[in-house]
């Protein structure tokens, strides 16, 4: 299976966090309407790729005549739904740069939990789901 827009996208959202972060550390009130800006673009690209993954990922697996690629497909899926809402959560609360500007600390606590949260997940798809889905 090819899943190279897959890793791309996987690219894209840490460059975007990446992104956010130096724009956090750089002052969060003066790039706040960027830092909304950038958490709109990205959440598009995350729901995109969820999307996907949901359709086509982990159905693959699941249909896997290994047991444990199906096993793999049916935890992933299961683990991202938490993921996954965490965000939803996190980019609605977060979209306006008037709400991010009010609450600084607040912004930067979620941000930082749910950047890391994507950061172990995108790192652990690298490292076990992906290189499963190119044998089979």
């Amino acid at each position: 299976m090819n899943i190279d827009k897959f890793k791309q996208q996987h690219i894209e959202i840490m460059s975007t966090v990446t992104q956010l972060r130096s724009l956090s550390q750089a002052g969060v009130v003066e790039h706040a309407a960027e830092i909304a800006r950038q958490i709109v673009s990205m959440s598009a690209t995350i729901k995109l790729h969820l999307s996907v993954e949901d359709a086509v990922l982990y159905p693959a697996l699941q249909k896997s005549s290994d047991r444990s690629h199906a096993v793999l497909g049916h935890r992933y899926q299961a683990e991202m739904g938490d993921l996954s809402a965490a965000y939803m959560k996190f980019a609605g609360k977060w979209l306006s740069a008037r709400r991010i500007a009010d609450d600084v600390d607040g912004f930067r606590s979620e941000a930082n939990l749910v950047f890391k949260a994507l950061h172990e997940r995108i790192q652990k798809e690298n490292i076990e789901l992906y290189p499963t889905l190119e044998k089979i």
